[in-house]
Parts: C-alpha cells; structure tokens; sequence
C-alpha cells in the first residue's frame, strides 16, 4: 500500500511539472542584431569605397602626368594631384567607417556630393587648371554610382527625402580647398528627420556582426595607410628646397671653363703659370659658394628627412592606438554582454526556483492535508449520525 502511495504520488508530481509552462528556462542574452537594411547599407557603402580610391587615384594620377611649359604650373599640378588623393581617401574613410550603417551612409553620400559641388564651383575650378573637368567629371560620376546603389536598397520616397537633405546639406556646408576640412552630415540628418540622439543608435549589431566591423576596419587601414604615407612622403619631397637646376648650371659652367683652359694652354704654354693664378683667383669664389650651398641643402635634407621619419612614426603611433582602442572597445563589449547574459540567467533560474517551490507547496496541501480534512470532516459527521 505505501508503494502504490509513493508511485502516485511520484506520477502526479510528474505531470505537474511536466505541465508547467514556467519551467521552461529560455537564456536571452539581450543582443539585438542589425536590421537587414542596416545591413545591407554597411555592405552597399563598403563596396562602394573601392570604387571612390579608384576613381579618385586613376583621374589624380593621369592629370599629375600632363606636362606644361611652366615648371611652376607641372609642380601646383603634382601637388594638388597629391593632395586629392591623400585627403579625398582619408575623408571618406572616415565617413565610411563609423559605428551605424545609417551614419556611414549618409555622411558617404554627403561627403561625394561635396566634391562634385567642390570642383564645380570657383573654389575648385583653377586647382587643376585646364583639366579641372575630369576630376568634376570623375566626382560626379562616383556620386552617381553611390545614388544608384542607394535607390535599389531604398523605396522612392525614402530615397527623395534623403536625396533633399544631401542637397541642402551640400549648399549649406561646402568644401572650401583640398583639406575637404568638413563635420559628419549625420548630426544634421537627425535634425532634418526630427530624430533624439538616444534613438538614433539602438544596437551595434551582434558579436559576430562586431568582429566583422573590426576585420573590415583593419583591411582598410592595412590597404590605405601604406599609399597615403607614400603620397605624403612624395609631396614632402617636391616641397624641400633642394635645387638640383642651379647645382646642374654650376657643373657645366666649371666644365666649360676647364676646356677652354687646356685649349689655352697647348696654344700658349708660356702664359700657363699667369692663367692658373687667375683662374684659381676667378674660381675659388664659385667654389667656395658651391660647397656652402650644397652643405646647406644637405643640411636641409638632413632636416627633412627627420621630419619625415618623426612623421612617419607619427602615424605609427597614431595608428596602433587606434587599433588599441578598438580592441579595448570590441573586449568591453563582449564582456558586458557576458554579464548581461549571467545576469538574465541567474534571473530566469531564481525565478523558476520560486515558482516550482510554490508548486510544490500547492502539491503537498492538495495530496496530503486535503484528504485529512475529508477524514476529519466526515468522522465529525460520521459521530453525530450515531450520536442521534
């Protein structure tokens, strides 16, 4: 009889547990991932850097080629070609990679309509001179890209509405020379759209979507840096003030002499002692100014050439730094997500104790103290029957 007792009651238990819709332990660890669309404007705004570099170092590159009679105009040339590419590129890498998608998108947008606004206005149209229309024609033709691929990830309306604040945005804020000196578009796109800065940003994507973020990052900085340190080492160079031209003039003049002097001397031997004193009389003066000049300009390449290393190492610094931070940034992420998942758990297992000791509780009234009152109930009646 205690056995059946104890089966019964080991099958009730079990039912009533089994039946229980609060044991079910559910561990959400609070990442909201990024919407699809987010998603695909990060992909569609990276893809598209690729062919901003190329397009911007492929028309730099081919007006830097164009020769001019004047060696003042072929050196502006250089220089500006030089700049565009270093400025341009580091410009939209910083457009490019910021922490929203929506951001990256919109300042992307607002940073190419502000180059083609740039080289076609008068700003911009004598930095390249006569060939300032292909790199406004280059512009144009990446800023039109971009739309493209903009209107086929939004619907028509989205895209208009966005398309008008670029436009506004553009003739408010233009660029004035080749730094492209300039501040995010996004900031205004909030005010524009009548978003808080609390709701702008909501979540930055899942772990997995972060370590991406981070891959990409480091891609592009260990593709660009290499170039832009090379575009910048090359303009130092054309910028120093070392004139091989009057260096080349003083070698040919002193030449030209020492011929004339050994025609002289097998003319005339005996005027050769007379000649030498005043050649070297006419000559030590040249000479003299010809070594102060060129351990001048070597001074001044000794100079430069620290200042390019100290650069150099500059943006070294500069940039393990920034690798550094992005570490610490993406480790302090995982680990506030690690406790916020613990803590979750912990919640939902305390929870889940308290109601299944509640059950219990509830279990043991009904099996065992309700047929106890049954029993005492129906004694009580069972005794005042036969007491009457």
């Amino acid at each position: 009889m205690n056995r059946y007792k104890q089966g019964l009651l080991t099958c009730l238990l079990m039912s009533v547990l089994s039946g229980c819709s609060l044991l079910e332990v559910k561990l959400e660890s609070g990442i909201q991932p990024l919407p699809q669309e987010q998603l695909s404007m990060r992909v569609f705004t990276r893809e598209y850097s690729s062919t901003f570099f190329a397009g911007v170092e492929q028309t730099a590159d081919f007006i830097a080629l164009q020769t001019h009679d004047d060696a003042a105009a072929q050196l502006l040339m250089k220089s500006n070609s030089l700049l565009w590419k270093i400025n341009a590129e580091q410009t939209m890498g910083n457009s490019i990679f910021q922490v929203s998608p929506v951001a990256a998108m919109i300042d992307t947008w607002a940073f190419s309509a502000q180059m083609v606004q740039f080289f076609e206005s008068d700003k911009g149209q004598t930095v390249f001179g006569e060939h300032t229309h292909l790199a406004a024609a280059t512009s144009k033709q990446l800023l039109q890209d971009y739309e493209k691929r903009m209107r086929g990830l939004m619907n028509a309306g989205a895209f208009s509405d966005n398309q008008a604040f670029i436009k506004q945005y553009v003739s408010e804020k233009p660029l004035f020379d080749l730094q492209f000196s300039r501040t995010s578009a996004f900031t205004d796109w909030l005010s524009y759209k009548k978003i808080g800065e609390f709701d702008a940003v909501t979540t930055f994507g899942s772990v997995p979507e972060v370590m991406t973020d981070m891959s990409d990052r480091m891609a592009m900085l260990a593709a660009q840096t290499p170039k832009i340190l090379g575009w910048k080492a090359e303009f130092f160079a054309l910028h120093s003030n070392i004139n091989s031209e009057e260096l080349q003039q003083t070698l040919t003049s002193i030449s030209d002499t020492s011929a004339k002097f050994q025609v002289l001397m097998a003319q005339s031997p005996e005027l050769m002692g007379q000649l030498a004193i005043d050649l070297r009389t006419e000559l030590t003066p040249l000479l003299d100014k010809l070594d102060a000049s060129a351990a001048k300009n070597l001074a001044q390449l000794s100079v430069e050439r620290q200042a390019l290393e100290v650069m150099v190492a500059r943006e070294r610094v500069a940039l393990e730094t920034m690798v550094t931070r992005e570490r610490e940034a993406v480790a302090q992420n995982v680990d506030t997500l690690v406790q916020r998942t613990l803590e979750q758990a912990f919640a939902e297992v305390s929870g889940l104790i308290k109601s299944l000791i509640l059950y219990i509780i509830l279990f043991l009234l009904v099996v065992f103290f309700a047929p106890l009152g049954l029993g005492v109930w129906l004694g009580k009646r069972m005794a005042t029957k036969k007491a009457s």
